[in-house]
């Protein structure tokens, strides 16, 4: 399996020219972000064919979830994406409201000739494994980024479980997060401490099913992207703010343990 790590822009620091000069110096295959402003677009899109960085962007549906759907699908193509990572929906979207949106969904997916991965994330349809698993179930072709960080916080648990919803969501990962999660929070402080260990080692397990499922082995490579965010996800010191640990250090741990198990 060939495997391409992606940097998230994600809580980074310096300007645009910095934070995408930092992802190739450091070895990453492309970057992950919202698309840039129209004011920096030409530089954005110079920057990554200078610097021969893939793209995966992220849209985000909002009030009239399937036009905002399409219009970003369409402005995403002006990038030649790897694929287009979606925040999709609501959860308190009613199942017709939600089969109307996936409907939909699917059908710019197909007119575009680019890959949707729905992100399994809190506040949005895909927002516990039950609620991915019955879309899934009705939508055959649909796709997903797996981030389960979300999973363990919403059903407070490590989703024992909930095996038989996981299996079917695993099935359909065409993208990875790769973000550490716990019961109460989305986001272990660092998951290189060793009193994270157990929840890593969950976490890995969960990555590498998907690395061999029905999806990503049929991919010209699998794609990764370690996505520790800034406070609040990441937990800071009481009064002053400072987060625990360095976000580029962690993101880039995640990313160096992950490409050694797999180079």
């Amino acid at each position: 399996m060939k495997l391409h790590l992606f940097h998230a822009l994600w809580g980074m620091s310096g300007s645009l020219s910095e934070q995408l000069h930092r992802a190739k110096q450091h070895g990453y295959e492309g970057i992950e972000a919202p698309m840039p402003s129209q004011e920096q677009q030409n530089e954005f899109i110079e920057l990554l064919g200078d610097l021969q960085l893939a793209y995966i962007p992220q849209i985000f549906t909002s009030n009239h979830h399937e036009e905002s759907f399409q219009e970003q699908v369409e402005r995403a193509k002006q990038f030649s994406p790897v694929l287009i990572n979606s925040h999709s929906g609501k959860d308190y979207m009613s199942e017709d409201e939600q089969n109307r949106f996936f409907e939909q969904a699917l059908r710019v997916e197909k007119a575009a000739g680019i890959q949707v991965a729905h992100e399994t994330h809190r506040g949005r349809v895909m927002f516990t494994p039950k609620a991915t698993a019955r879309v899934l179930k009705l939508f055959p072709d649909l796709k997903v980024t797996a981030d389960f960080s979300h999973f363990t916080c919403v059903c407070e648990s490590m989703l024992a479980d909930q095996q038989e919803d996981l299996e079917l969501i695993k099935s359909r990962a065409l993208h990875v997060h790769g973000r550490v999660g716990f019961e109460e929070g989305p986001q272990v402080p660092h998951p290189a401490a060793p009193e994270y260990a157990n929840y890593l080692q969950q976490f890995e397990m969960w990555w590498d099913e998907m690395f061999h499922n029905a999806i990503i082995p049929a991919q010209p490579f699998a794609t990764f992207t370690p996505e520790f965010g800034p406070p609040g996800y990441m937990p800071t010191l009481p009064f002053t703010r400072q987060p625990v640990a360095d976000l580029f250090q962690v993101n880039h741990w995640m990313a160096e343990r992950i490409r050694k198990k797999y180079e």
